[in-house]
């Protein structure tokens, strides 16, 4: 009898270690428990922690509630303004209704991800090349719209979307890069004009200065000579003061020709009337001019005739070239 007994305690402690076995189940911190019983879904969800269904009878069905990281492969589209471009993107999203995400969708990692790739095409096709590279944050926030409409009904939630990278072609790179040199190059111009400008306002500015105190400009003299002295080389540099050649040519005393020109002649008394050599000039013009008269035509028309006799005369050699 004590052994029938034994047998049956021994027997009862089997069967409840295997029934509980078979219907214990431990749910994750970072999941929840869906239950179906005969195929249809329980209200309640199971929350983190130990718990027990009835075997054979119930389901438990996991769903994890982390945030997916979900690649975006690359798309190829054409911009709004005519230019080929790959955009690939990431696609952060959680679930917040695991019911929904078991019942309402088959498999909702691969409907965010098919959905996220449409709407990424439909993106490229809306914006222009410059809002892809410069403006993605408004992209970045529109895409998310556009994924994050449907998914409310699967039990996701969108919680971020990031364009990851844009291709361009080779044409295309170069182009731009041609554009940025050339601006880089016109704002170098720019601010060049603009330093030279400045630089001119300051060097008006100092010779006013150095205009109103000459000693100024010595000093400036003497500073350059110590910064190129101070460089190790065998160049003497004398500087010579532009005030000093102005002075020694004020103080140099005038030619001898110029000083005979610039002497007055002298003239005898007054009293006395004009001396033998001041006669003898003012006569001899009009003794020149009776002569002139009377010999006929003066000595300037007899020279012209004499030009004109010798180039109307024939070369002595006419056939041949002169020896």
């Amino acid at each position: 009898m004590v052994e029938e007994l034994l047998t049956a305690v021994v027997a009862a402690g089997v069967g409840v270690v295997v029934y509980m076995g078979a219907a214990a189940r431990v749910v994750k911190q970072y999941e929840r428990g869906l239950v179906f019983r005969f195929g249809r879904l329980r209200e309640e969800i199971r929350p983190p922690g130990f718990t027990v269904i009835v075997p054979v009878i119930d389901r438990l069905r996991k769903v994890n509630m982390q945030i997916v990281t979900l690649p975006v492969p690359a798309q190829e589209g054409i911009t709004r303004d005519n230019v080929t471009v790959r955009v690939d993107a990431v696609v952060y999203f959680k679930v917040v209704d695991p019911a929904n995400a078991i019942v309402a969708v088959e498999d909702y990692r691969f409907a965010v991800s098919q959905m996220a790739q449409t709407s990424l095409r439909s993106i490229i096709g809306k914006s222009d090349l410059d809002d892809l590279l410069s403006n993605r944050e408004m992209l970045n926030q529109g895409l998310e719209l556009m994924i994050d409409s449907p998914a409310v009904g699967w039990g996701v939630q969108i919680d971020r979307v990031e364009i990851k990278d844009v291709s361009l072609p080779e044409t295309m790179k170069r182009s731009m890069a041609r554009q940025a040199e050339a601006d880089r190059e016109r704002r170098a111009r720019v601010i060049n004009a603009d330093a030279e400008l400045q630089a001119s306002h300051k060097l008006a500015e100092a010779a006013e200065v150095m205009s109103e105190q000459p000693a100024a400009l010595q000093l400036r003299l003497l500073h350059t000579i110590v910064a190129v002295a101070a460089e190790k080389n065998s160049t003497l540099v004398l500087p010579f003061p532009v005030e000093l050649l102005r002075f020694l040519e004020r103080a140099a005393p005038p030619p001898p020709a110029v000083a005979a020109r610039e002497e007055p002649a002298s003239a005898g008394p007054a009293s006395e009337g004009p001396g033998p050599a001041e006669v003898d000039a003012a006569e001899a013009p009009a003794a020149v001019d009776a002569a002139g008269a009377d010999d006929g035509p003066s000595a300037l028309d007899r020279a012209a005739e004499e030009r004109a006799l010798g180039a109307a005369e024939p070369p002595p050699y006419p056939d041949e070239s002169p020896p």
